[in-house]
């Protein structure tokens, strides 16, 4: 695996795992339709080499109204089924807008899946203004930035979580941010476990 940091986008190099051949079909879905989205969670630090196994995608999309969703929910209907519910109403009405994430798998298999959501906390709406642009073996995809990503998953405080902040702070923490990721240690009122874990 081959990464370059750069100022405007990482690049990234690599042999594709089903997670991420599974990452670059979905969004490009989200792509067509004009949809901004931003990755997070534990894909992004299987992305950059991780070993670990995962059963979801994480996907935050920006808000849009039903007609949008619709279109949408017909290009994903080709390659991909709603594991939450049949109904594109439901899914919109009871899923979506009501702060619940869809899961989307691929027809053959339930596992792995892409959890779709809004972003309702301001966190949320943060990452996906600033997602980070990755060029994965030439192709682009947006993920939250690492400066948010570690904290965070630091506060999730599961030992996977961990691992996962360990992994991503090690690999980059001489290209970050460092004064933002402090920044969010502090919103999160994860100074001390970043001191035990990370330091």
């Amino acid at each position: 695996m081959e990464i370059r940091f750069l100022k405007d986008r990482i690049e990234l190099e690599k042999e594709l795992n089903i997670l991420d051949k599974i990452v670059l079909e979905f969004v490009s879905l989200l792509d067509k339709s004009n949809i901004k989205y931003v990755l997070v969670s534990g894909y992004v630090s299987i992305l950059f080499g991780r070993s670990r196994t995962s059963e979801d995608i994480d996907i935050i999309a920006e808000i849009m109204d039903f007609n949008k969703f619709s279109r949408l929910w017909e290009q994903i209907y080709e390659k991909f089924e709603c594991i939450n519910t049949e109904d594109l109403k439901e899914a919109y009405e009871d899923y979506l807008t009501k702060n619940h994430a869809l899961r989307f798998s691929k027809k053959d298999s339930f596992i792995p899946n892409v959890e779709l959501k809004f972003p309702k906390a301001e966190l949320d709406f943060w990452t996906l203004k600033e997602r980070k642009k990755v060029l994965l073996n030439n192709t682009e995809i947006f993920i939250s930035p690492l400066e948010v990503q570690i904290p965070f998953k630091l506060f999730l405080g599961s030992e996977k979580d961990i691992e996962d902040a360990r992994h991503l702070f090690k690999l980059f923490k001489n290209k970050i941010d460092l004064q933002l990721l402090n920044e969010f240690n502090r919103k999160l009122k994860i100074e001390s476990l970043f001191d035990r874990y990370l330091r």
